[in-house]
């Protein structure tokens, strides 16, 4: 072999083996932040000294990394404080940028962010779940001279909202650098209009913008890809004129498509491609699903030409200890907690979800309803509902800005959030008729027309719909319109969108449904009011109705099962949230099938044997004297103490042990949760005696027992389900579980460590409680401990706390540095042994 060949053979090995040219870059922007708490002069000014500040990475979320206080506080936003925070990070610009289009991306700052680059205002933005970008191109500078990134957030107004919302870069940020014409954010809009087991249609719509001088022809390759195959392809030419923007829709039709759907979310990506004169200056990726769905107002709700039941739950943001910045991680582990219950779709109340957990869902397979708004015009009052004695000011949210910022706001909810396959409506408001004195007082349920002792919750509507429309057209006039702005909102998001319906969660529907609101809806969406379900089917044949806010009992889940207009419910709510609190020291609703650190709770086992056809039975238990039962012995039954109490229950759930601990003779009820026939309780192999299901209306089945030490079982008579609780000795083990092996040391991966109190047989003591400190060695982050208990009001950040049921939480986070995480637990008397994770 010659020179010259072996020197050609080396350049093409070396050329193949030359990292790819990015003609887009979408750079991590989480990392190397310096933050302050508390307004700061001239903060934004690049000559300003920040080397005293914090170091932060983002998502961060200031109000949850303090102390739960009653000072400048309240119990609407779960006793956590507010303020005003300052945001600032340098960095570099390379050579290469010049000449191209760069852009910052927040998915969400909480709240009233303004933004500077280099001490240039770029904007500001009010809502704190909106996304937004803004063009850093002008501001730049390259090479080894630095630019800086400011970021003011105030929250100043710590009772802004009913819930915990947090403060701060609560969500990712993104530097997106690309050619100068180029596909703006959000600029791929994808929609499936028609689905079949054959070949789906794929539509696709890109924007293009054009920063040059001259009009551009353009081609734009788009293909898709399934499991990195390519199914796909189609090849469009253009000419985009100069500092201009366009639409090019595209169609590909996919052959045998793999669907989407809650059983097997699969998903597809779609990869467009943007070449000015032969040269490729711009790509994006989008993951889409491919399925189909339609609400029928008589059948319900169809998915791929199935028709099934949407077994909802609503959730807020926040994830307990981690407050409003979630890592992935965290909400995996919560959400498959409630995919094992059976639960398919997910409100997101009461406001835009990040784009982090969207992309979850998707691949999780849930239904999701994606919210925009709690408040319109008027406000709600965060004051008298959650007892808080202060001024106006502290109180001013949202309704301050809706005028100006609604359309934009929704508007760019529904174009970054357009190619989830998981979503299947836009909800454009939660409850908003509250705030509108003339729809509540008309009804007949309240105030000078309130008929009777008619109960909101359980009755039909008192007076005539005649007379109700007689109320309403001569109550006096309010300066905004409920109906009006209804249909504006919706208005906007189908000039977005068209491809999914829009709904509403209406909770004086008497009034909304012929007022006008229900008319700007797609579905009309019902707020704890599953006694007017037949009343709106008879008056308003034509709509589609859904409950979209439920109480998790049996009662709210009987009429879907019963009706088949009503497609589903969402429950409220799938997990434990912080906010709502009416005292001191509560820091949050009970209402979650899963309490705050994520742990089951007894209403979590009820849903799972009504979502799940899987035998199934669980054991709760209570002194008869704490129970809601009382004996009736002319029955030889437990009985409500007081009538109708299990058909009236509202929020949360009564008062239960999961455990077998009492004192010899106590009286006991016996709450059994199953999906079975028949169940036979035993007391330490003995039988207590067999009940029906069918015989229970709560749907659950009750025994009265004395209490003796033991083995209670409840067993399915016909099948193979049954399920134990032993009685429980003086805490002596330490049991600490791990719920992931290995990580990765990406600093985002997170590790839960689950602690139980158990005797020296292994059962878990559950009625005892003990404080327990956690030592951590190695590469992590402690993100901070919990026990799921609302009271709970210690630090979050400590490797210190007191157990709730004998259970406490641990989650700590990765770091950039690899080895192993050590732990282990003890108290006063006891040591757990030692959990290892590999960090790679």
């Amino acid at each position: 072999m010659n020179k010259y060949v072996y020197f050609i053979i080396l350049c093409l090995l070396f050329g193949c083996n030359r990292p790819k040219k990015e003609v887009r870059t979408s750079l991590d922007f989480n990392f190397d932040w310096k933050f302050n708490l508390g307004n700061v002069e001239k903060a934004q000014k690049t000559g300003l000294d920040d080397s005293s500040w914090r170091d932060v990475r983002l998502p961060h979320d200031w109000s949850v990394e303090h102390s739960f206080t009653q000072k400048n506080t309240g119990g609407a936003t779960a006793f956590l404080p507010g303020g005003i925070g300052w945001y600032r990070k340098t960095f570099i610009m390379p050579n290469e940028a010049v000449d191209k289009n760069t852009r910052i991306e927040f998915d969400g700052v909480y709240t009233n962010s303004e933004v500077w680059i280099n001490g240039e205002y770029l904007g500001k933005r009010p809502f704190g779940y909106a996304p937004f970008a803004y063009d850093l191109t002008p501001y730049l500078n390259y090479g080894d001279k630095k630019n800086l990134i400011a970021v003011k957030v105030d929250r100043s107004a710590y009772l802004d909202s009913r819930w915990y919302p947090g403060s701060g870069i609560y969500r990712n940020v993104k530097l997106v650098t690309c050619g100068k014409v180029y596909i703006p954010q959000w600029g791929t809009q994808i929609t499936t209009p028609e689905v079949s087991e054959e070949k789906a249609k794929i539509c696709i719509t890109t924007d293009l913008s054009n920063d040059f001088e001259e009009d551009k022809p353009v081609v734009l390759k788009t293909r898709i890809f399934f499991q990195n195959k390519e199914v796909g392809f189609v090849e469009s030419a253009l000419l985009v004129k100069a500092k201009n923007a366009q639409k090019e829709n595209q169609n590909i039709v996919v052959l045998s498509p793999n669907l989407w759907d809650t059983e097997k979310p699969n998903l597809y990506r779609l990869v467009t491609e943007v070449f000015v004169e032969g040269e490729k200056i711009d790509e994006v990726s989008s993951t889409f699903g491919i399925r189909s769905f339609k609400f029928d107002k008589d059948l319900g709700f169809f998915l791929n030409g199935k028709n099934m039941l949407l077994k909802g739950v609503c959730l807020h943001h926040d994830g307990g200890l981690v407050g409003a910045a979630v890592p992935r991680g965290v909400w995996e582990r919560r959400l498959k907690a409630l995919k094992e219950a059976g639960c398919n779709a997910i409100r997101t109340a009461h406001n835009p979800a990040s784009s982090e957990f969207l992309d979850i869902c998707d691949e999780m397979g849930f239904l999701v309803q994606e919210e925009a708004f709690d408040e319109w015009q008027n406000p709600k009052d965060k004051r008298n509902n959650y007892n808080q004695e202060t001024e106006e000011d502290i109180t001013k949210g949202y309704t301050h800005s809706f005028e100006e910022w609604a359309e934009r706001d929704i508007k760019d909810m529904v174009k970054r959030d357009i190619n989830h396959p998981s979503i299947i409506m836009w909800s454009i408001g939660n409850e908003i008729e509250w705030t509108f004195p003339n729809y509540g007082a008309v009804t007949g349920y309240w105030g000078s027309n309130k008929v009777g002792d008619v109960n909101y919750y359980w009755d039909e509507p008192p007076l005539s719909l005649e007379k109700v429309k007689s109320n309403f057209k001569n109550h006096p006039k309010q300066k905004y319109h409920v109906a009006e702005t209804a249909h504006k909102l919706s208005k906007w998001v189908k000039e977005v969108d068209l491809s999914r319906p829009v709904t509403a969660n209406l909770v004086i529907p008497t009034v909304s449904n012929f007022s006008g609101y229900a008319d700007a809806l797609d579905i009309v969406g019902l707020s704890y009011r599953q006694a007017v379900y037949d009343y709106c089917k008879k008056n308003y044949p034509d709509k589609v109705f859904l409950g979209t806010e439920n109480w998790t009992r049996w009662h709210d889940w009987k009429p879907v099962v019963e009706k088949e207009f009503i497609a589903g419910i969402f429950l409220w709510t799938g997990i434990n949230y912080m906010g709502e609190s009416r005292a001191w020291p509560k820091k949050g609703s009970g209402s979650g099938l899963l309490d705050f650190a994520g742990f089951k709770k007894p209403s979590y086992q009820m849903f799972k044997v009504l979502w799940n056809d899987e035998p199934h039975v669980y054991i709760a238990t209570q002194l008869l004297s704490k129970s809601p039962y009382k004996w009736d012995a002319k029955q030889n039954l437990l009985v409500e103490k007081e009538k109708d109490w299990a058909s009236h229950q509202k929020w949360g759930w009564q008062d239960v042990n999961e455990h077998w601990n009492y004192s010899h003779g106590d009286s006991i009820a016996v709450e059994v949760y199953t999906n079975q026939k028949k169940i036979e309780l035993f007391l330490n192999d003995k039988s207590v005696g067999v009940q029906s299901l069918s015989d229970n209306e709560d749907h659950i089945v009750k025994f009265m027992l004395p209490y003796q030490e033991g083995k209670l079982t409840a067993k399915a008579v016909d099948g193979q389900a049954t399920y134990c609780l032993q009685t429980a000795k003086k805490a002596q083990n330490l049991s600490l579980v791990a719920d992931q092996e290995k990580i990765k040391a990406n600093a985002y991966d997170v590790v839960h460590y689950t602690l139980q109190l158990t005797d020296e047989n292994g059962i878990p003591v559950k009625n005892q409680e003990m404080e327990v400190e956690f030592e951590i060695t190695g590469p992590a982050r402690l993100l901070g401990v919990d026990n799921g208990s609302p009271s709970n009001i210690q630090d979050y950040q400590s490797n210190k706390i007191k157990t709730s049921g004998g259970k406490c939480l641990l989650i700590l986070q990765s770091t950039f540095k690899t080895g192993k995480i050590t732990v282990k637990a003890k108290t006063k008397e006891l040591t757990s042994s030692e959990l290892e994770v590999l960090v790679n």
